[in-house]
């Protein structure tokens, strides 16, 4: 379909606000969304007409916590492996994602960088790579989970502007611990930038965390995971993205990471404009259980060798959003936008993907009623078919 306009009808579309029950979308030979109608479309010139016989068409889903999937990893600094993490990803509900570092040597991270804007320019063969999200090195050891704490580092605005330039400006969103040493510098100095600023593997109190709210924090890593928990006396990092409407937070809902009942917690307090669902997908999604060098995947759940702590997850955003309707009762059109709009407003997207509207990138899913993905296209290309 590259390249030629396509019309899809007989379908039940996911908008912003409403469901059409018999709907249509006009997809143009660039890939944008030229119209959306309800009803039987109007004589309208296009090259190809998919019958899509009565199934949804819901947003792509956007993640923007992804380091690998399907044995690859983006810290291989290879096009090789993020094609194959984009591939991975679409046949799973993605379509545009944030390829994630890890903490890790200058060197290591600047040839990830370097790669991602190279791949950027190349372009991807399922989702679409948006951007990147830098998660360490600038963490707190207290709380580095699954990250290698030989790497951590505090922040320098010199390292900071190697990793912008290496990446070609292409960070979205940095995840870092205000607290440390130069701390709430870098959070001002990547606001400077136009990057979303997360906190996360940090041990911050509540006064430090409105701290780095002012100081352009808008963002948590990984909700609950890898940071100061909730305490009636402290409400640490936990208690404050769930208190202070300035922070949108993360979630793996894997039912792993967070229990059920705190995701669901979470959804009622932040509301789904205010909670981001990611992955946190490491190279082993997509593998069978085994040993993998420094990690070990048992029940489709990593852990670190020794067993010491769980690192990321195998989790797939198609499943995340099965699990958020599972354990919080909310409805397909409600939970949406923690899929869609929320995280590409985090990753500055917005204007262009998130939604099923005139103007924007033709990203979007068709799905049965149980969510299992029938076709993911991407502006406007099929990239999976289901077998």
């Amino acid at each position: 379909m590259k390249n030629q306009s396509a019309l899809f009808t007989n379908a039940k579309i996911f908008l912003l606000d409403k469901v059409i029950d018999k709907g249509w979308i006009l997809v143009n030979e660039n890939g944008k969304i030229e119209e959306v109608g309800e009803g039987n479309p109007e004589t309208v010139n296009h090259d190809v007409t998919v019958d899509v016989q009565g199934k949804s068409i819901i947003p792509g889903l956007i993640d923007v916590h992804i380091h690998g999937g399907n044995g690859y990893s983006f810290l291989d600094g290879k096009y090789e492996s993020l094609a194959e993490i984009s591939a991975f990803h679409a046949e799973h509900g993605t379509t545009s994602f944030l390829a994630t570092t890890s903490t890790a040597s200058r060197e290591r991270i600047i040839k990830a960088l370097n790669c991602a804007s190279e791949s950027f320019e190349k372009g991807m063969p399922g989702a679409d790579l948006v951007g990147v999200h830098l998660e360490g090195p600038f963490i707190n050891e207290k709380r580095s989970g699954a990250q290698e704490k030989s790497d951590i580092r505090l922040p320098s605005i010199n390292e900071i502007d190697d990793y912008m330039k290496a990446s070609n400006n292409l960070i979205k969103l940095v995840t870092l611990a205000p607290e440390v040493e130069n701390g709430y510098e870098a959070v001002k100095y990547f606001k400077e930038q136009g990057v979303t600023v997360s906190i996360g593997h940090s041990d911050a109190n509540f006064n430090e965390v409105l701290e780095a709210i002012q100081a352009g924090a808008t963002h948590t890593t990984h909700h609950f995971n890898g940071m100061s928990p909730l305490h009636h006396r402290e409400p640490g990092v936990a208690g404050a993205g769930m208190a202070l409407k300035e922070l949108t937070t993360e979630i793996i809902a894997d039912g792993i990471h967070v229990h059920p009942e705190m995701v669901k917690l979470l959804f009622d307090v932040k509301g789904v404009w205010n909670t981001c669902a990611i992955t946190d997908a490491v190279f082993c999604a997509g593998l069978p259980d085994g040993e993998y060098g420094r990690v070990f995947v048992t029940n489709g759940q990593v852990y670190l060798s020794d067993g010491s702590s769980l690192a990321g997850s195998t989790l797939t955003m198609i499943q995340s959003l099965r699990n958020v309707i599972s354990f919080t009762g909310y409805s397909l059109l409600d939970v949406l936008p923690s899929y869609t709009m929320v995280p590409a407003r985090q990753a500055k997207i917005d204007h262009v993907k998130g939604s099923i509207e005139k103007g924007k990138d033709a990203d979007f899913l068709i799905v049965d009623d149980e969510l299992s993905i029938l076709s993911t296209y991407v502006k406007g290309i099929e990239v999976f078919k289901q077998s």
